[in-house]
């Protein structure tokens, strides 16, 4: 099943390579790869034993010992894989109609990143977690340079590039490091040996610039913002949904997994840097004039406080990190289809002062970009709630002030979520704005699919919850601890 999740995207690019000018069959064979690979996760989910914690419906290929891929899931992998096959359609959709010169590129590239992504969630290998990390990489500065928009699109893909490629060399020595000590990058393998905390410390440290670059975490977070300003819509809404989980996926994988007595070690600096991030990115999203960069910088500041659950050491702090990733994952992509989407296409403009008054022509549109709105402040009955209180009463065992200090951005994201929904919804209609078109049945579609799960998950949550707890238990470690150690 992993084989056809991996293959799927792949055999659909390939069918649209065979096809010439019919854009309509275009569009519908990419949707439909895109939908079949959604429901193969839903039934790999579905088929999922989360009553133990190995790794399920693995594949192993090889080749007269000239390459080695094995891929997996286990109860922590299989959401951001089932996450990552619901958003790209999603993002295939936000851009059906805008896209029109070099359509086949676009679509590739898309199905391209799905495949990537998906092999980067469920490799088994630390060298080739690494190889699938980085490979999004070159895909995205294409998309944001041939389909962004702006005049500084070239220079934005170009920063998102090289902090990404630099930040993640040191990840790549840290993984020789281990291959030259115990001979291989295998997940189980490497699970198997203690590692003495001095290695540890180095180690720690090559993996977690990293995740840190790609969360962002502060001071690495200018690439952001401008990425997501001068991308198509469908880029941003991947950039958000997917490819920052990547992160959060290796701070799982990685870190708290083989590295716990540096995790432990480093931890006050980790929620230090964490407690930055929320109230710089969030002051900086008050400020902010330009509508995605003000959702880009909400990201930064949400992402924060799934790192501060991350490094919580207990099961309710890492689900709740969990919960809010997969939150987050729904609510910026709505937020941005509603601001880069729906707002920047009819009005031209994403300068807030250009727009006010939109609830006088777009009653339907207000309720919904308000719903959401509400959700990314965290509301209750929405999983940015659930997640966010569970990751910082997590903390909390941990770090009473940490916690306390990680609550002020929830504090803080109310301040500029409602003043960003204010100042767009309310007020005399703008004067040198035409009367604007309501949403389209295809944009209602969009915004409602994303909010669907954002509430049922947010009223039902032991949907996942009960899936996860073997494996989030396998993750807590006790300091110190050491035994026998290869290094």
């Amino acid at each position: 099943m992993i084989t056809l999740l991996l293959l799927i995207p792949i055999i659909g690019s390939m069918f649209l390579l065979l096809i010439n000018e019919d854009e309509l069959k275009m569009k519908q064979i990419a949707l439909t790869t895109s939908l079949i690979n959604l429901f193969i996760s839903l039934f790999i989910w579905y088929q999922f034993d989360s009553n133990i914690t190995q790794y399920q419906f693995v594949s192993d290929f090889s080749y007269l010992n000239l390459y080695h891929l094995n891929f997996g899931v286990d109860s922590i992998s299989i959401y951001f894989v089932l996450l990552t096959t619901f958003v790209t359609p999603i993002a295939l959709l936000s851009n059906y109609t805008t896209i029109t010169n070099n359509l086949k590129f676009f679509l590739i590239s898309f199905l391209i990143l799905e495949s990537l992504q998906i092999c980067a969630f469920v490799s088994l290998d630390l060298l080739l977690f690494y190889i699938f990390f980085e490979s999004v990489l070159p895909v995205l500065f294409i998309i944001i340079v041939i389909f962004g928009h702006g005049k500084d699109k070239f220079r934005s893909a170009l920063l998102f590039f090289l902090y990404t490629l630099a930040g993640s060399l040191p990840m790549l020595l840290s993984i020789l490091t281990i291959y030259s000590y115990i001979g291989s990058t295998d997940f189980q393998l490497i699970s198997l040996y203690d590692i003495s905390l001095d290695y540890q410390k180095v180690l720690w440290l090559g993996f977690f610039v990293a995740l840190a670059v790609k969360t962002p975490l502060y001071p690495f977070i200018i690439w952001l913002p401008k990425a997501h300003a001068d991308s198509v819509l469908a880029g941003s809404i991947i950039l958000a949904a997917t490819i920052l989980k990547l992160a959060t996926y290796g701070f799982l994988r990685v870190l708290i997994n083989f590295l716990p007595d540096a995790t432990h070690y480093f931890s006050p600096l980790v929620q230090t840097i964490c407690i930055i991030s929320i109230i710089y990115s969030s002051f900086s999203t008050i400020v902010q004039q330009d509508t995605k960069r003000l959702i880009a910088y909400s990201s930064i500041a949400h992402m924060a406080v799934v790192v501060l659950g991350l490094f919580s050491n207990t099961i309710q702090g890492i689900e709740g990190a969990i919960l809010l990733s997969i939150a987050h994952g729904f609510v910026s992509p709505a937020l941005f289809i509603c601001v880069g989407g729906i707002l920047y296409d009819r009005t031209h403009t994403r300068i807030i002062q250009n727009m006010r008054g939109l609830v006088v022509y777009m009653p339907v549109f207000t309720i919904l970009f308000c719903i959401f709105t509400l959700a990314n402040t965290g509301i209750p009955l929405s999983l940015n709630w659930l997640g966010e209180i569970m990751s910082l009463m997590g903390i909390w065992n941990e770090s009473p002030l940490t916690a306390v200090l990680g609550a002020s951005g929830i504090v803080l994201s109310a301040v500029y979520s409602l003043f960003l929904y204010n100042r767009l919804s309310y007020g005399s209609y703008h004067p040198s704005l035409q009367p604007l078109k309501d949403i389209d049945r295809r944009e209602f579609f969009l915004l409602l699919s994303l909010l669907i799960p954002t509430f049922l998950l947010g009223i039902f949550p032991n949907v996942i919850l009960d899936t996860l707890h073997m494996s989030v238990a396998s993750l807590l470690y006790e300091v110190p601890s050491y035994g026998p150690t290869i290094l």
